[in-house]
């Protein structure tokens, strides 16, 4: 499984390209390493955290910027199988957290609070996928259109 762990360039230009002005979904799934692997000099480079244990961490320092952003999560679980997909694909967590507008969502990646935290989303993530949904807000429906 190929490491994605932080944007490339290009995608991260898509998404700013993309209207800001509108609510946005973001769909997270994430794979956590057995052992989070800091980077040399960080406090805790020395540390036996658990990938999870990392991401708890992010959660937790993360989690004020998120909220002041206006930031919420719409629905979180923990993937038990891959129905359809490769068959070596495999998730640890999965949430859709939900931003005001993205440039909400901008806001957070770029405060200083959050981009001490993210050391530890970084640390933890073996591999993840983050992607940027519209916001419907029609309500409830039984068509998946």
């Amino acid at each position: 499984m190929d490491a994605h762990v932080d944007p490339e360039r290009a995608a991260f230009e898509a998404f700013k390209a993309l209207p800001r002005d509108v609510p946005v979904a973001m769909l997270n799934l994430l794979r956590f390493r057995d052992r989070a692997e800091y980077p040399a000099g960080h406090a805790r480079a020395g540390d036996t955290l658990s990938g999870a244990e990392a991401y708890r961490l992010y959660g937790a320092e993360s989690g004020p910027v998120f909220r002041g952003v206006g930031g919420t999560i719409l629905w979180s679980g923990r993937p038990e199988l891959v129905l359809i997909g490769p068959a070596d694909e495999r998730w640890d967590a999965a949430f859709i957290a939900r931003y005001p507008t993205a440039s909400a969502f901008l806001a957070m990646v770029t405060d200083p609070a959050y981009r001490l935290a993210v050391v530890h989303r970084q640390a933890a993530v073996m591999t993840s996928r983050l992607i940027r949904m519209a916001v419907n807000d029609a309500g409830p429906t039984d068509s998946f259109a």
